[in-house]
């Protein structure tokens, strides 16, 4: 099994609104994430960890500026937490090794695949094409991954 940590090499390689994502909990602009748009089959990692988070086949679009998923792809690297902050309660997703701040997850995603909406900042991403996950380590989820 990989050991994901919080790696402060690549927290120093981050971006100024990676960053402020990640690290500061912070929310891009809806619309303007890298992979929002993104339909390629791969699985989505955590930036600073590479932690194994999402499959481009639980992907969705929800219409609400940021990608959409149902599920994690290993539930146990995301953190779901109480979230009291802008005056409401929702629930905040984290990485559980790599501790950084993903999105929100909320009760209107598709019924038929569980109900569940994990909206998640592209900046708290990386994409693994499936032709790469092998090599770069991911090869046990591409059973996950829709071709």
């Amino acid at each position: 099994m990989t050991d994901y940590t919080k790696n402060p090499d690549a927290i120093a390689q981050l971006s100024e609104e990676e960053f402020y994502v990640t690290q500061k909990s912070g929310t891009e602009r809806p619309g303007t994430g890298k992979l929002l748009a993104n339909k390629e089959p791969g699985i989505y990692v955590d930036i600073v960890s590479g932690e194994p988070l999402f499959a481009s086949s639980d992907k969705y679009e929800s219409g609400c500026g940021w990608p959409s998923f149902t599920k994690p792809v290993e539930p146990a690297y995301v953190q779901e937490l109480k979230d009291m902050s802008h005056g409401m309660i929702r629930t905040e997703v984290r990485s559980t090794h790599g501790d950084s701040h993903l999105g929100h997850v909320f009760p209107d995603g598709p019924q038929d695949r569980g109900g569940l909406r994990y909206c998640i900042n592209s900046a708290s991403l990386r994409f693994v094409h499936l032709n790469d996950m092998e090599a770069e380590g991911y090869g046990d989820y591409i059973n996950q991954v829709e071709v």
